[in-house]
């Protein structure tokens, strides 16, 4: 009769021994979490501009994607930024939605801008009001725009003199940070307090008429159309 053997595990390997039998972790590459996001934005801007024809012409996806001859799973990924369509997709597709190719680049073309001004730093501006004491300072500006938006802190002191008479074409916003002022507008006084605001066509006359408690601040937004001889 055998007697039984006592069988037990080999020691752990050490030293080179270890190193051949324990494998290396794998590197993986660094991938940017932003990666493809800037890569695609064409794709994202003509599937919206797409979708938004289609919208105007109140047709459904089956039914542009017919007219275009193509499959409703591919004009769905157009639609979506997920496909780059081709040049005679994009022929096919401004044929059944009736505007020209251009038409699905033109917003992707457009220029996005904007302005940052740290506290303090605006940009003081020598307008009619500031001979009179008031100081406007410019927040921000918009460029290569038809639709101009201006938007400027004014400050009241004491040196400030009421002058209700300024008038110019758009429209304006106020909004009071601090003190009192009595604004006119047309024939009309408001009691402007911090919070209170007051949007109106700036074509009438306007302008701080009484000033109740200073110093006062005020945000104006300044928007009109800009002439078409004043564009570049």
């Amino acid at each position: 009769m055998k007697r039984p053997t006592n069988r037990t595990k080999p020691p752990p390997a050490t030293g080179q021994a270890a190193s051949r039998t324990k494998a290396a972790p794998a590197v993986m590459p660094y991938q940017d979490p932003h990666a493809g996001a800037a890569e695609n934005q064409l794709e994202v801007a003509i599937g919206r501009e797409v979708r938004g024809f289609r919208k105007a012409l109140d047709m459904t996806v089956t039914e542009l994607a017919k007219a275009a001859g193509l499959s409703a799973g591919m004009l769905s990924k157009i639609e979506n930024g997920q496909t780059s369509p081709s040049l005679a997709t994009l022929q096919s597709l401004s044929a059944a939605l009736h505007v020209p190719v251009t038409a699905f680049f033109r917003r992707y073309e457009e220029t996005r801008d904007a302005t940052f001004v740290r506290s303090g730093q605006g940009l003081v501006m020598e307008r009619r009001g500031t001979r009179a004491g008031h100081q406007y300072q410019l927040l921000g500006h918009s460029t290569g725009k038809r639709l101009v938006v201006e938007p400027y802190l004014i400050t009241l002191t004491a040196k400030s003199d009421v002058f209700p008479l300024f008038q110019h074409s758009g429209v304006e916003f106020l909004y009071m940070l601090e003190g009192r002022v009595g604004y006119r507008h047309a024939d009309k006084t408001y009691v402007l307090e911090p919070g209170d605001s007051l949007f109106f066509d700036s074509d009438a006359p306007h302008g701080p008429d009484e000033l109740i408690e200073l110093p006062a601040r005020y945000l104006s937004i300044i928007c009109y159309l800009r002439d078409s001889d004043d564009e570049d």
